[in-house]
C-alpha cells in the first residue's frame, strides 16, 4: 500500500467523516448519506477513493454494498489507529456525526427502508 495515497484519502473532511462512523460500525451508502446529509453520488466518490486506498473494504448482501474499515490497513499503519479511535474524535462535525449515528440507530430504520426517505426526513436529524 501507498502511504501516499492513504495521506491523501483521509486529508479530506467527508472521508474522515465517513471512516468515523465506519470504525465502529458497518454501513451502506444510503445510511452514509443519510447520516452525513450528503447525496449519492458524493458519497460514493468518497468511499470509492477509500476503498482503493484500502482503508475500507465492502460486502454485497442481497441488493445492498456494506462498507467497514479494512482492519489490515489498520493493523499495518498504527497511526490509523490512533488517528480513527481518538483524534478525529476532537472533531465537532464528527461528533455530530456520531450523534446522528445514534438517532438513525435508534430508529430502527436499515438500508431497505431509506430508499424512499428523504435525506434527514425518517429519523428526525434536523
Amino acid at each position: 500500500m501507498d502511504l501516499i495515497q492513504i495521506l491523501k484519502a483521509v486529508s479530506d473532511e467527508t472521508r474522515l467523516r465517513i471512516l468515523n462512523l465506519l470504525i465502529e460500525n458497518e454501513l451502506c451508502v444510503g445510511e452514509l448519506e443519510h447520516i452525513l446529509r450528503t447525496n449519492q453520488s458524493n458519497t460514493s466518490r468518497h468511499l470509492s477513493t477509500l476503498r482503493n486506498a484500502r482503508l475500507i473494504t465492502y460486502e454485497k448482501k442481497a441488493q445492498w454494498i456494506y462498507y467497514r474499515i479494512d482492519e489490515e490497513t489498520l493493523k499495518e499503519y498504527n497511526f490509523l489507529n490512533e488517528l480513527l479511535n481518538k483524534e478525529i474524535s476532537k472533531l465537532n462535525k464528527l461528533v455530530e456525526d456520531k450523534k446522528n449515528f445514534s438517532i438513525y440507530k435508534n430508529s430502527g430504520k436499515a438500508c431497505t427502508d431509506l430508499k424512499e426517505c428523504k435525506v434527514n426526513k425518517c429519523c428526525n436529524l434536523e
